[in-house]
């Protein structure tokens, strides 16, 4: 099933919640953020957030752009973008 995002183009959408603990934790955290600051977090505030490695949060994003949970603009600051629709998405713990 593909879903149209606009300006970001297509992307194919999870039937079913099909990802681990701690992928949804990075989603609604990213979704969080862009909520309650107008714009997506930086890799480095979703690290600082999880007290992680940078090339940890970088796998985690690839990760979720795979799995079509998130999309993003590769070296375009601040780009990430939840695909899921919020009642999809876990709390944030």
């Amino acid at each position: 099933m593909l879903r149209y995002l606009g300006i970001v183009g297509w992307s194919r959408t999870m039937t079913k919640a099909s990802f681990t603990k701690l992928q949804g934790r990075y989603v609604a955290f990213i979704a969080m953020y862009t909520k309650v600051h107008g714009l997506p977090p930086a890799e480095a505030d979703i690290q600082r957030y999880f007290r992680v490695t940078p090339p940890t949060v970088h796998q985690m994003v690839l990760t979720l752009e795979k799995r079509g949970m998130i999309t993003r603009v590769p070296g375009q600051a601040r780009s990430i973008s939840v695909v899921l629709s919020p009642d999809r998405l876990p709390k944030l713990e």
